[in-house]
């Protein structure tokens, strides 16, 4: 089979746009005169800004009307020779079938499901929120054009986005040695509770500024502003909150100066790890074994066990709390957007001090 040209699709958020950059290396080994795509929704193509595999990025919202869905089938169809379907949606399959001659796909686990989408692909693999890594999952899905090897038996990394200069006003405010705290998921099952923040950033040593990230919208900058709120006047002194003032290549660029980042499980706290800032990140529900920061460099197709108090492999050190539902991917204890997690209200912040002082951070 002769592939000039690819289209990777992808059709999910932020960080699901990240981390399908280790495929996309893979893509340009087995095929490095093929021309890439990727196809993806458009308030998440700034994470690949800069990506030297990809020839260029096309954009689609996430509601389309039907002329916008018109104007994307001309300037999809059969365009490609293969197509790379990196969700189960019926969306991204039949953007698949609109492009390509050909299509490798991932599909869900229930039959009634995945029967039609296995007919019109060369090869799928089959997700498990459990056991496969994302990361593996996806390059899995070019293991039909090539030996193992070649994709798991070498580096294999995230590429984060080009690094693109701080604004100015925000360069002069920062110090040489800083700390990066992004405390804010998009859902409330994904939090740590705001009083542990609070007496993590009182025992950080007052050499180190401590940097406050989070996206511009508003329960955002009110979790960052609860927890300035209820610092100590010295500890306030050595915040700096950037909540909202930076793009995302921005803070990449952010990230790749700092001596450590401490998040929750969140698309920035894939990127800072793609940036090969040492990482702690806080999980709870979610499976690390499925969806942990992939620590860059690692060769192989798992790089984390489906639980551990602490795991620490190369930049990353993932913490989970007690319970041995521990993890449950479910949203939260009571399954929806807004429970609690009583993995993470128990995730003690001592826990979190002792990984800091992993990396040499000697903490109050």
């Amino acid at each position: 089979m002769r592939i000039k040209k690819i289209i990777i699709i992808a059709t999910r958020q932020i960080g699901d746009t990240l981390i399908t950059t280790p495929l996309i290396s893979a893509a340009k080994r087995i095929w490095p005169d093929a021309q890439i795509d990727f196809f993806g929704f458009e308030n998440s193509l700034s994470m690949l800004s800069g990506n030297p595999d990809i020839h260029q990025v096309i954009g689609t919202k996430q509601r389309l009307k039907f002329k916008d869905y018109l104007g994307q089938f001309f300037r999809l169809f059969k365009r490609y020779d293969l197509a790379v379907i990196t969700q189960p949606s019926d969306r991204a399959y039949l953007y698949g079938l609109v492009a390509a001659k050909h299509r490798v796909g991932m599909i869900p686990t229930e039959p009634k499901l995945n029967w039609w989408k296995k007919k019109v692909c060369l090869h799928t693999v089959e997700v498990d929120y459990f056991h496969q890594h994302v990361i593996t999952e996806k390059i899995r899905l070019l293991e039909k054009f090539c030996d193992e090897n070649l994709l798991f038996g070498q580096e294999i990394s995230v590429t984060p986005p080009a690094a693109t200069p701080l604004p100015s006003e925000i360069s002069k405010e920062l110090k040489e040695s800083f700390i990066v705290i992004h405390p804010t998921p998009l859902t409330a099952y994904k939090r740590w509770p705001l009083a542990n923040w609070v007496q993590l950033i009182e025992s950080l040593p007052n050499e180190y500024q401590v940097v406050l990230s989070g996206a511009p919208i508003a329960q955002d900058r009110e979790l960052n502003q609860s927890i300035i709120d209820l610092l100590s006047d010295t500890a306030k002194s050595k915040i700096l909150n950037l909540d909202g003032r930076l793009k995302l290549d921005q803070l990449g660029a952010l990230l790749r100066q700092a001596k450590l980042y401490i998040g929750v499980d969140t698309s920035v706290t894939h990127l800072a790890a793609a940036c090969n800032t040492p990482t702690i990140t806080l999980f709870g529900a979610t499976p690390p074994t499925n969806f942990g920061p992939w620590p860059n460099g690692f060769v192989g197709k798992q790089p984390y066990q489906l639980r551990g108090s602490r795991q620490k492999i190369g930049n990353v050190t993932i913490l989970q709390g007690p319970g041995e539902c521990v993890p449950c991917r479910k949203a939260g204890c009571e399954d929806k957007s807004d429970s609690r997690s009583d993995c993470l209200v128990n995730l003690p912040v001592s826990q979190v001090i002792e990984a800091v002082r992993s990396y040499g951070i000697n903490c109050g």
